[in-house]
């Protein structure tokens, strides 16, 4: 993977009645299910959920079929968002079946760009923080070891913010 930031497309595309996000960190039990609620809770805020379809997945199969990580669980609902998910593997097939492919950090960017087969399905993997008004470096730290769960909640916030108004830009959708 090359140092420069993933680029964002900018220019509008025809209006869509779905638009599909999958998060990608490594084990799929702290950061990707954290975005992945936060997400849900924004577009249930704003009355999104018919047109958005959102999941997570980790490139690591260590914790498959396992809820979120009971801090990142208890993280997010001390802000009022659950976080619903089971971890699941990313697999090859995620990239035709999301419209977004959204990764936690560097690492998993460059496991995704690995698994791409052509330039359509690299241009949808993008970092979470690229989308952040925050600014910052554009790893979104891992909690699993470090105990930052609230700081990698506010994180995954930033970012949801700002890829959900990218995409209710880009897909023309209301709100």
């Amino acid at each position: 993977m090359s140092d420069s930031k993933p680029s964002i497309p900018a220019q509008p595309i025809a209006p869509r009645a779905n638009v599909s996000i999958c998060f990608v960190c490594l084990g799929n039990i702290c950061r990707s299910p954290t975005a992945e609620g936060v997400m849900l809770q924004l577009v249930a805020d704003r009355g999104l959920t018919e047109h958005i379809r959102i999941d997570s997945a980790g490139t690591g199969a260590y914790h498959v079929g396992e809820p979120a990580d009971a801090r990142s669980a208890a993280a997010a609902k001390q802000k009022g968002v659950h976080l619903p998910s089971r971890a699941r593997l990313f697999v090859a097939d995620d990239l035709e079946t999301f419209d977004y492919v959204v990764a936690m950090d560097s690492k998993n960017f460059a496991h995704i760009e690995r698994m791409a087969r052509s330039r359509a399905q690299l241009e949808k993997v993008s970092l979470l923080r690229s989308f952040s008004v925050d600014g910052g470096p554009l790893d979104v730290p891992d909690p699993y070891y470090a105990d930052n769960f609230d700081e990698v909640f506010e994180i995954c916030r930033s970012g949801c913010e700002g890829l959900l108004d990218h995409i209710v830009r880009r897909h023309g959708l209301p709100g």
